[in-house]
């Protein structure tokens, strides 16, 4: 499979505001990277750099080997599929519907779809465990129940590169550990995943990798046990916590007592 996402020294803006400053990083096939950081730190912007929904002002970004913002919309719809942080049905569609958009970029102009393209929607769905939910409405649904819908799409548009903003949100216990199973499937599988967590020990805990931004500029990487540190905690977090080795994974877990950890940055 070509190589996965690459962003070299990529500034982005909105408006006048800069939001990611000459940042670099790289998911390779068969890894998930996290990207982690402050709330405002750019990450919800790598995946809009990375998905072609936000041109970069300075820089270099290539999805699966091609620039997305040098080809098609169609073409670069099958490099990255995208899993956004909230999911607001503007029109009436079912479950099925929405899933099938997925399969939009492999569509002709005025085809319809064939039986690989219902197999894919078939399988998606039941990979996001939404099978039973096909013919109800996406505005009828909990807010789990979409991310797992959005989700399937993504499956469904068999993309090599897939971007994740916050993965896991409104998502019960069962239904987290079900969909990062699902993104280390994927993974092995051969696609290249980057998702950005909130959460650092989730992070830590499921992700080969982590990229830490702070205010636009990626200021550590590495595997968990390098990354997730007391100074970094300190540094990029604001907070005095401790970080121990979990005792079955070995992967670093941080541990922050409510009222005694804030610092002034």
């Amino acid at each position: 499979m070509a190589e996965g996402l690459i962003l070299r020294r990529v500034t982005a803006t909105y408006g006048s505001r800069v939001a990611l400053r000459a940042a670099s990083l790289e998911v390779r096939p068969g890894e998930v990277v996290g990207l982690v950081g402050p709330n405002g730190s750019g990450k919800t912007t790598v995946v809009r750099v990375g998905s072609r929904a936000l041109r970069p002002r300075e820089g270099t970004v290539l999805v699966a080997g091609e620039d997305p913002y040098g080809v098609p919309a169609r073409l670069a719809a099958r490099l990255a599929a995208v899993v956004p942080q909230e999911v607001v049905p503007a029109f009436e569609f079912t479950v099925r519907e929405v899933v099938s958009m997925g399969r939009t970029p492999y569509l002709s102009t005025f085809g319809a779809g064939g039986p690989e393209d219902e197999r894919r929607v078939r399988q998606a769905m039941e990979r996001s465990g939404i099978q039973h939910l096909g013919d109800r409405p996406l505005a009828e649904l909990s807010g789990g129940e979409k991310q797992r819908v959005i989700l399937a799409q993504a499956l469904a548009q068999d993309a090599p590169v897939l971007l994740f903003d916050e993965p896991t949100t409104h998502l019960d216990l069962r239904h987290v550990v079900g969909v990062l199973d699902t993104i280390r499937e994927l993974a092995v599988a051969g696609r290249a995943i980057l998702g950005v967590f909130h959460d650092l020990n989730l992070a830590a805990a499921s992700c080969d990798r982590l990229v830490v931004l702070d205010d636009g500029e990626v200021v550590a990487e590495g595997e968990p046990a390098d990354v997730v540190t007391e100074s970094l905690l300190r540094d990029v977090y604001g907070v005095e916590a401790e970080v121990r080795a979990h005792a079955v994974t070995g992967r670093p877990t941080v541990f922050v007592v409510a009222g005694v950890g804030a610092v002034t940055r």
